[in-house]
């Protein structure tokens, strides 16, 4: 009957001498003693305990997304855009009212429009990471975002069209603040969390993706798919996650089984919207020792459905947030990583294949006990520092302690999503005043420039000239950042003061030009925040 033949292992007894067991002996503990070491080491790989996470924080223009080199000056134009829609997505989120019922009616179309406008073209995004999300581990590209503590992916498949109806779309009432009100108070891991925002820019470089495409009728082909990971879980609508923690980022009240997903449904003020559910995952990522460290149960959101414009480009599969809230990445990372988190911008002008660096846990540099410290606020999803002033020449200049105020509707936080510094105008005005009296002797240059209002001629310019400005933080610490990180190349023989305006009342930025150069860590749990001056080499 063909059927298989299989061999019989016969057990025969014979003497065996102590010599040979010895041998024996000594083999098995071999390969024992083999195997521990093995499952100690991919015990350490897995959770990287005493490790620290690194990701490589890639920049738009990197060869990597493929292009030519881009023009300075329109680069540095598309820089000013991003920013203009970063900042008015900052004074919407400023307007949150923590105390607030979040089980309302939609009645927050203005923050919608402002909250996930990264989302409607990754191209926007400063700064890249990869990252491999689920069981197996799929590879993405994400935009790594400071400004939204939710990191979630693309799971719309290709064959779809990208503009596309939603049908029998349900008006359902979502988790969510009063955004017209105010802070009452800094934030210490508590409160509302949003995503970020930003209008779509058309990208002006082609770009390729680790993700692979290779089949066309795939459904699944380069975007993440979440029923293929054996790690997936979906958060249901009833738990406390979906109710509370992730109020903040549109999660639905509707709930018609306790069982259910919980959903997401982000709407815009010029009708168009997205639409997908919560799960929890584990994202995986490169450890300093080669090997790869696992971040479980990870909360993420799948985005679904579309309408009236979205549009998903091929640079990366989603958003990485780098924002603090509960089971966000930041979190996750934190508590495994030694609760801190540092990263170092290269100068904006190095060669675009220069990487910079985000590092969970201590950094192995020497520069850390050249670090100075000071208190963070957590004005979530930002991470705000307390500003005391501004000195220009050793002057300090005469700038109203409320400007530095959060309770007061000012405050200043670091933010490595917007290039240019931006002072309101009660900072923004002496500062100038008091940086340009060293410049009476350049030729000004009046070209449209955006809101840089004072460029020059850079041709014999001495920036030992230029006046120190240091920015004083809380405890005396004081950071003085180089000169050319406040008087900006902008193209040929064209240098400008890199600040910019904020009519009104308003949350100034240190961007991350003025960053750049420097080490920063962050730790979330003890509320400091710590730099030194580096090369980020």
């Amino acid at each position: 009957h063909n059927l298989p033949l299989y061999h019989s292992t016969f057990c025969i007894h014979t003497p065996i001498s102590m010599q040979m067991k010895r041998k024996w002996i000594q083999i098995i503990m071999t390969l024992l003693l083999i195997q521990l070491i093995v499952a100690h080491n991919s015990y350490e790989d897995e959770n990287g305990d005493d490790e620290t996470l690194s990701l490589e924080l890639v920049h738009r223009h990197d060869s990597r997304f493929g292009g030519d080199d881009v023009d300075q000056v329109e680069a540095i134009k598309g820089f000013i855009q991003r920013d203009l829609f970063r900042r008015e997505q900052m004074d919407h989120r400023k307007g949150i009212n923590q105390g607030h019922h979040r089980r309302k009616d939609m009645e927050v179309k203005k923050e919608f429009q402002m909250s996930m406008h990264s989302g409607r073209d990754y191209a926007v995004g400063e700064y890249f990471v990869e990252v491999e999300v689920g069981t197996p581990g799929q590879s993405f590209w994400l935009v790594a975002d400071t400004g939204s503590e939710l990191t979630w992916f693309n799971s719309i498949p290709h064959l779809q069209t990208r503009k596309h109806h939603l049908q029998h779309k349900k008006h359902h009432h979502h988790h969510h603040h009063n955004h017209h009100g105010k802070h009452k108070h800094k934030h210490k891991h508590k409160g509302g969390s949003k995503t970020k925002s930003k209008k779509k820019t058309k990208s002006k470089t082609k770009s390729r993706t680790p993700t692979k495409r290779d089949d066309p009728n795939d459904p699944c082909s380069g975007i993440f798919c979440p029923h293929r990971s054996h790690s997936f879980q979906k958060l249901p609508c009833s738990s406390k996650v979906c109710t509370e923690d992730l109020s903040g980022v549109f999660s639905l009240s509707y709930c018609p089984n306790n069982s259910d997903p919980c959903l997401f449904d982000i709407s815009y003020a010029d009708g168009s919207s997205a639409t997908g559910y919560f799960g929890v995952e584990t994202i995986s990522v490169n450890l300093t020792n080669g090997g790869k460290g696992k971040l479980e149960n990870v909360t993420i959101g799948c985005t679904l459905s579309v309408l009236n414009g979205i549009t998903f480009t091929e640079n990366t599969g989603g958003i990485l947030g780098l924002g603090f809230t509960k089971g966000s990445f930041v979190d996750r990372a934190s508590l495994k990583y030694n609760t801190k988190f540092s990263y170092c911008l290269v100068d904006h002008l190095s060669h675009r294949n220069v990487s910079s660096y985000l590092t969970f846990g201590n950094p192995k540099v020497k520069l850390l006990d050249e670090m100075k410290t000071t208190e963070l606020f957590l004005y979530q999803p930002f991470y705000g520092v307390n500003v005391t002033g501004i000195s220009v020449g050793r002057e300090m200049l005469k700038i109203p302690p409320t400007v530095w105020d959060f309770q007061a509707e000012g405050g200043m936080i670091i933010d490595s999503g917007t290039t240019l510094a931006a002072l309101v105008l009660e900072a923004y005005d002496p500062v100038v005043e008091a940086l340009t009296n060293s410049l009476k002797h350049v030729k000004r240059v009046d070209k449209s420039l955006g809101d840089l209002d004072f460029c020059f001629e850079s041709e014999g310019f001495d920036p030992s000239s230029m006046p120190s400005l240091v920015f004083h933080f809380g405890g005396g610490v004081k950071f003085a950042p180089p000169v050319k990180s406040y008087v900006i190349d902008f193209g040929p023989n064209v240098k400008c003061l890199g600040f910019v305006p904020i009519n009104g009342t308003g949350v100034s930025v240190i961007g991350n030009i003025m960053q750049q150069s420097h080490l920063w860590q962050i730790d979330v749990y003890q509320n400091t925040v710590s730099f030194a001056p580096s090369r980020c080499g």
